[in-house]
């Protein structure tokens, strides 16, 4: 029996790729922008920031140059993902500014090296500084000597570097990458914020209404002194995103639903045209 491999997709060969047309290259720099975000999103949890709060900015040191035009090539990318306004990729070899290192000997591979040794090498790596670890870091086979004189060298499977976090910054490390990211609200992005939540909270609002996504509406909102300034500020942001003829500021509203902002409540009303 002939079968038309025509008739339908599922009765076609999978085709050949071809490994020449794979971008190697590309393929790197969004496995880093994956990475890097999924960095900013845990360090936004533990400051307990939501997506939709803008941040100022987080800081990506880099130990090549590779890596840091691959980083730079997405950073616009990452910058949308986790909503920051800035990214700042550091030159190879240079340091974050403040950023407090640690360095931790691990007692199985190097007690399997130097046994005896151990307890004078775990003395050793608490004097470390900053300097110093920033070059044990950045080296493929460390060496230095302990006070007795015995020689020692350190491979990358011999000890762990520990990021503490800054004033008013989070920072994370995983693998060679280390994140640091700027938490700190101000009142203008705090002001964003609201606007942003505003634009999700009325979404629902068309959603649930059963409103076509083309439809057009008009917005009201009862005016509270914890939002008036952001949707003054971004009134024609919040219109766009939600496709409304008008947002206006009322003193009372008598019809309305009651958003829940945690820390305070909204009364809005929204109407198809």
């Amino acid at each position: 029996m002939n079968i038309n491999k025509n008739l339908s997709v599922h009765l076609s060969d999978f085709p050949k790729y071809d490994e020449s047309l794979i971008d190697k290259n590309l393929e790197e720099c969004m496995l880093l922008a994956q990475q890097i975000s999924s960095m900013i999103l845990a360090l936004r949890r533990k400051a307990e920031k939501k997506v939709r709060q803008p941040l100022f900015k987080a800081v990506v040191p880099t130990n090549e140059q590779r890596a840091f035009e691959q980083i730079k090539y997405v950073a616009e990318l990452i910058k949308s993902e986790v909503n920051i306004k800035e990214l700042e990729v550091l030159q190879p070899n240079v340091d974050l500014e403040n950023l407090v290192k640690k360095i931790k000997p691990n007692f199985k591979t190097l007690g399997k090296k130097y046994g005896k040794l151990m307890k004078d090498i775990a003395k050793a790596f608490e004097s470390f500084d900053s300097k110093q670890i920033s070059q044990i870091e950045k080296s493929a086979n460390y060496k230095f000597s302990l006070p007795s004189g015995e020689d020692i060298e350190l491979e990358n499977a011999d000890f762990e570097v520990i990021t503490e976090d800054m004033p008013g910054w989070l920072v994370a490390n995983e693998g060679n990458l280390t994140v640091a990211l700027d938490i700190a609200v101000t009142p203008e992005l705090e002001r964003e914020g609201i606007a942003r939540e505003l634009v999700n909270r009325i979404q629902n609002i068309r959603k649930s209404s059963g409103y076509e996504i083309t439809d057009k509406i008009v917005i009201k909102i009862e005016q509270n002194a914890e939002i008036n300034a952001a949707i003054e500020e971004f009134k024609d942001y919040i219109a766009g995103q939600v496709l409304a003829n008008s947002l206006e500021i009322v003193e009372k509203l008598n019809k309305s639903a009651e958003l829940d902002f945690e820390d305070y409540k909204v009364k809005i009303f929204v109407e198809k045209i």
